[in-house]
């Protein structure tokens, strides 16, 4: 456990149970299995795998709704990676609020970003890969934040006084490099490691049908790059210091979304440039019926080509996202993602369905093809799955 979590923890449980904070406890617990069309490369690795997660919320407010408090942690046990099993303090959150400011203080989970098949301006929490392979899934990170609220946009002001390391299936694990990566020797750039202070500073407003994002972030990178462990068994994750500026626009114009996210960051090799941009054009009401489809295209390019921490450096992305506006809320989202370059391809599926009042049932899918040898996702050409998750909400 790290140094924070223990206080972090223990003030969780105190206010919790404190009878004048009586709040509101929500949550869920689910099952999820894992079905592998294909042995793994590696005989170490697991097959087919079960595990189970939970992950109530606890929330209270009070000084008539200006200040409350909001508590999530989460655990999961995995059957076949012990680094899959594993808990954290998605958020811990203080908030005071008034009319043209608000400051939160605690371990807090944002987003920002506008784009589907990549969030390169989405900076503050660390990736929990062991979660889901597509990077959405967050640690809690460390803040204190204010924001200003005014007529002329949101300015949003960070301090980040703890850096959380990347999470990565183990040696038994599915999904990961052709090589392990050892976290318990992560190298770090800053002389003060795990404990360099970062600062980001984000400035959003609503322009008639366009929405606009500023952000900047200045400390430890949270896309690692790797070394080769002396004995050559292993890989060690790398945390760089730089400075990113972001950009991130989407217009709505009718039944058009046209998105663009865009950064520039020093460090780590750069400087240099990335950027994701396309459209979503939903039609409404297909066939008569309740039900949309949404058609999506998008680019993804990195300044770096082979040399990006990324496999979206020259690559297009297809999709279609089917809403049926059900009362079940059936949801379904299909993508492809094509490199432009050696014609890897990844074929992805997310789909979601609410089973009664308490109960849902999601299916998400990865299909790697064609996958050359010096893609980065080359590890993973033997690793196309299907999962299936039952969640009981409270």
């Amino acid at each position: 456990m790290k140094p924070w979590q223990p206080a972090a923890l223990g003030a969780a449980l105190l206010i919790t149970a404190s009878p004048a904070l009586a709040g509101e406890w929500t949550g869920y617990v689910s099952a999820e299995a894992r079905f592998f069309q294909n042995d793994a490369k590696d005989p170490r690795q697991h097959g087919g795998n079960l595990s189970l997660a939970a992950q109530p919320e606890y929330y209270a407010e009070w000084d008539q709704g200006r200040q409350s408090f909001t508590f999530v942690p989460f655990a999961r046990w995995d059957q076949g990676d012990p680094e899959r099993s594993h808990a954290d303090i998605r958020e811990l959150t203080w908030l005071m609020a008034a009319d043209a400011w608000e400051l939160r203080a605690g371990i807090r989970k944002l987003f920002w970003g506008v784009t589907e098949s990549e969030h390169l301006v989405d900076i503050i929490n660390q990736t929990d890969l062991v979660e889901s392979l597509d990077g959405e899934e967050k640690l809690g990170q460390p803040m204190l934040n204010l924001a200003l609220i005014r007529d002329w946009g949101t300015l949003d002001l960070f301090i980040l006084p703890y850096f959380r390391e990347r999470t990565f299936p183990g040696e038994k694990g599915r999904l990961r490099f052709a090589l392990p990566v050892d976290t318990s020797r992560p190298e770090y750039e800053s002389s003060r490691k795990e404990r360099h202070v970062d600062y980001a500073a984000r400035w959003e407003h609503s322009l008639g049908d366009w929405d606009v994002g500023l952000s900047y972030f200045h400390g430890t990178s949270r896309d690692p790059r790797f070394t080769v462990r002396d004995d050559g068994q292993a890989l060690l994750p790398v945390y760089d210091l730089i400075q990113q500026w972001g950009l991130d626009l989407q217009a709505t114009l009718g039944d058009w979304l046209w998105k663009l996210e865009t950064i520039r960051r020093s460090g780590q090799g750069g400087p240099y440039q990335a950027a994701v941009g396309g459209f979503e054009y939903t039609f409404v009401g297909i066939a008569g019926s309740f039900a949309d489809l949404g058609v999506i295209a998008e680019y993804l390019y990195d300044q770096r080509g082979r040399e990006a921490l990324t496999p979206f450096a020259d690559d297009l992305m297809l999709g279609a996202r089917l809403t049926l506006n059900d009362e079940q809320s059936t949801e379904l989202l299909a993508g492809l993602i094509v490199d432009l370059k050696d014609d890897s391809r990844v074929l992805t599926l997310e789909s979601s369905r609410r089973l009664g009042d308490s109960w849902k049932i999601s299916l998400e899918g990865y299909l790697f093809q064609n996958i050359a040898i010096n893609d980065f996702l080359y590890s993973l050409r033997r690793d196309d799955y299907i999962q299936l998750e039952v969640a009981r909400y409270f």
